[in-house]
């Protein structure tokens, strides 16, 4: 029994001890379990945040090597150079200068408002609401503000802002300003030609070779044009002193090479700075006034050139044989046609020799001229001189003359005295010197140009003698007709004035003038072409309104002035001087 009970009490202790066991066991296997579970958390919570590094990485890389792809697509052309830009004697016209832009990474950016904000304190009449629609938009790349000055550009590095940067681009700078605008012409903010030789460049090829990406390298030889910037400035100065002095609407003037066509000087008022083709008014708006100077027109607009045509038409009567110097006109009563009556100014109610004709200016004499060579040859002699044509020359823009469709007598008649065709005043210059330079019409050029080179792009238009004949008439009309007030001592200057009646809207204007004079020197060995315009004049030298009180004396004082520059050398006393005549 006892035995019994003590292997009872055994097993009691051994199924109590096993119970204990069993407890113990499940207690230490559960926290083994959670154990294992804190780990495992733990795991996915370290292999989320790695995901998530890797993902900010992975995007980070992508940004870096979108980057330069973006970079190179976007800024090829800004930083591509344009050649300067020299006059004949490698005074500097055009040139390249290295200048930063803001732009910015719409996605870079946190707060539209606050960055808008921020740039208005720096840059000037910032459009807010432009600049805001950029910053918002959903695109990689914005332009915010181009051509930054330095200082604009370290005051924005300030502020600190993240999503937006600098870019390197090229700024064209005309040192002249406004002296050779028309002619130089200028560019747009991508630094590509708009207007005069910028844009003739860009037409030669320049465009090509930008958008292949090299013109980016070493710097491009320089373009040498044919004007002297000294004779330049001379004749822009007069023709704008000469706009403002008459209280005239425009003015210009142009200076010839009658040998190898190049155009020396060139100007026309009102003009432009290119530095500043276009500006802004306080509220915004563009200034449509100023915009106006880039008209240019000396070659991109036409005019009745009046009287300047007479020398044509002499010419032409020379050349046919149709007429002499010694020839004489009835000039003594007005000519009535088709319901017109043509009639002299200060007519002398006579009989004309062909000088005198010139000189007085006769319309009726001249109409007699043109009538002895008919209206088919008169048609042609003009389009032989280049008169009705477009004018070939390197200026992009060039104005294409008028004429009347069909030619009657009556169209004949005023033709020949300068009314009815419409030519661009470069080429009225171009066709006068070939009157005066042997008969050969020498194409203009804004280019360099040889004596050799010259002579292959000439032709011969009227007969030498013919030439000879129209420089004694131009010598003739300089000292005893309407040329003496452009008559210079010592440089012996000939010409022809032009008074025209301006046409507005259609008809013509009694009380308005178009006046120009034509004019060459030295006559005894001509070199150069000068021609004035003054469109619209008030008043002139001593309250006259032609062109021999306005046009005239403003070819005076540029050939006063810039002739010993082009190295002619004033002559004192008679031709047959050899001591008193320089060598032209």
């Amino acid at each position: 029994m006892i035995s019994f009970i003590v292997r009872l009490k055994s097993r009691a202790h051994f199924v109590v001890k096993s119970d204990l066991t069993a407890k113990n066991a499940t207690f230490m296997g559960g926290r083994a379990y959670r154990k294992k579970q804190a780990k495992q958390r733990l795991g996915i919570i370290i292999a989320g945040f790695l995901a998530v590094y890797v993902l900010i990485g992975a995007r980070l890389v992508q940004y870096g090597l979108a980057e330069p792809v973006m970079t190179g697509m976007i800024f090829t052309n800004p930083v591509a150079s344009r050649p300067d830009i020299v006059d004949r004697n490698g005074e500097l016209l055009a040139t390249d200068l290295n200048t930063i832009s803001l732009y910015a990474d719409p996605r870079r950016i946190i707060d539209a408002d606050e960055v808008v904000e921020k740039l208005a304190f720096v840059i000037p009449n910032l459009d807010w609401s432009d600049t805001h629609r950029k910053l918002r938009s959903r695109t990689a790349f914005q332009w915010l503000k181009r051509q930054l000055t330095p200082k604009q550009q370290a005051d924005i590095l300030a502020l600190g802002i993240p999503g937006i940067g600098f870019r390197p681009e090229k700024r064209r700078f005309y040192p002249g300003g406004v002296t050779a605008s028309h002619i130089v012409g200028h560019v747009n903010i991508d630094n590509e030609g708009l207007a005069g030789m910028e844009r003739y460049l860009d037409q030669q090829g320049l465009v090509d070779l930008r958008l292949a990406g090299l013109t980016g390298g070493a710097p491009l030889e320089p373009v040498r044009l044919s004007i002297d910037l000294r004779v330049q400035n001379i004749v822009r100065e007069v023709v704008a002193n000469a706009m403002t002095s008459y209280k005239a609407e425009a003015a210009g003037g142009v200076v010839l090479d009658v040998e190898t066509g190049e155009v020396v000087a060139m100007a026309s008022v009102p003009d432009y700075d290119p530095n500043e083709p276009s500006r802004t008014l306080p509220d915004g708006s563009v200034d449509k006034e100023y915009e106006k100077g880039w008209f240019n027109r000396m070659s991109n607009a036409t005019f009745e050139m009046g009287s300047t045509f007479k020398s044509f038409t002499l010419a032409m009567g020379l050349d046919e044989g149709k007429i002499n110097l010694n020839s004489v006109v009835d000039a003594s009563r007005p000519i009535r046609m088709g319901g017109f009556t043509i009639k002299d100014f200060r007519g002398k109610n006579r009989q004309l020799t062909i000088p005198e004709v010139f000189q007085y200016s006769s319309n009726i004499g001249t109409a007699a001229v043109a009538d002895k060579v008919g209206i088919e040859g008169h048609r042609q002699f003009l389009t032989k001189l280049g008169l009705l044509s477009r004018m070939e020359t390197e200026m992009p823009g060039v104005a294409t003359p008028t004429q009347p469709k069909i030619w009657k007598k009556i169209n004949s008649v005023t033709i020949s005295f300068g009314h009815g065709v419409a030519t661009t005043p470069l080429q009225t210059a171009v066709a006068a010197a070939a009157l005066i330079n042997g008969g050969t019409l020498v194409p203009p050029t804004f280019l360099p140009r040889s004596r050799e080179q010259a002579e292959l792009v000439s032709s011969l238009v009227i007969k030498e003698k013919t030439s000879a004949d129209m420089r004694y008439l131009f010598d003739w009309n300089g000292v005893k007709g309407s040329g003496r007030g452009a008559q210079v001592e010592g440089f012996n200057v000939g010409g022809k004035t032009g008074t025209a009646d301006k046409v507005i809207n259609g008809r013509y204007a009694k009380d308005i003038n178009f006046n120009a004079f034509v004019a060459a020197f030295p006559m005894d060995k001509p070199k150069y072409i000068v021609l004035s315009i003054i469109d619209a004049p008030r008043t002139g030298e001593h309250g006259g309104r032609t062109a021999a009180s306005t046009a005239a004396p403003m070819i005076k004082e540029i050939i006063g002035r810039a002739a010993p520059l082009l190295g002619v050398r004033p002559r004192f006393g008679p031709a047959g001087d050899p001591n008193l005549l320089a060598d032209y």
